[in-house]
């Protein structure tokens, strides 16, 4: 039987797994910058220069609210979009871990092929 501890560890897993998914798609992941660097928008202008429809953007929108990544509010009749900061600070979390483990591998690696081959007795 699992702990609750490992548990708890496996939803936040499974959470960001989530997350990660959204952000594999290219389009999708062109919205969260555009949103990261000009800020909340509308559908009307998240689509200015792009090649992708309305229709497809609000659908990638809607997988983006539902890994909590964005949020959407009704203003007048157009839906304006900004992100969820929570969830990005979790994705941040997560790649830092990721980062430092690598960073540990690395530095083995690096002690493992710099020293000195023994001797034999």
């Amino acid at each position: 039987m699992a702990s609750p501890r490992s548990s708890r560890v496996d939803r936040k897993v499974a959470e960001a797994a989530s997350i990660f998914a959204a952000l594999g798609d290219e389009t999708r992941l062109r919205i969260v910058t555009r949103l990261c660097r000009s800020g909340p928008q509308s559908i009307v202008r998240l689509t200015e220069g792009s090649r992708v429809t309305r229709q497809a953007v609000t659908k990638h929108l809607h997988a983006l609210s539902e890994a909590g990544l964005v949020r959407g509010e009704r203003v007048g009749r157009e839906t304006v979009w900004e992100l969820e900061p929570r969830r990005l600070a979790e994705v941040r979390r997560y790649l830092d871990i990721i980062s430092a483990q690598w960073d540990e591998a690395i530095g083995r690696l690096r002690t493992f092929v710099e020293s000195p081959p023994s001797k034999p007795s």
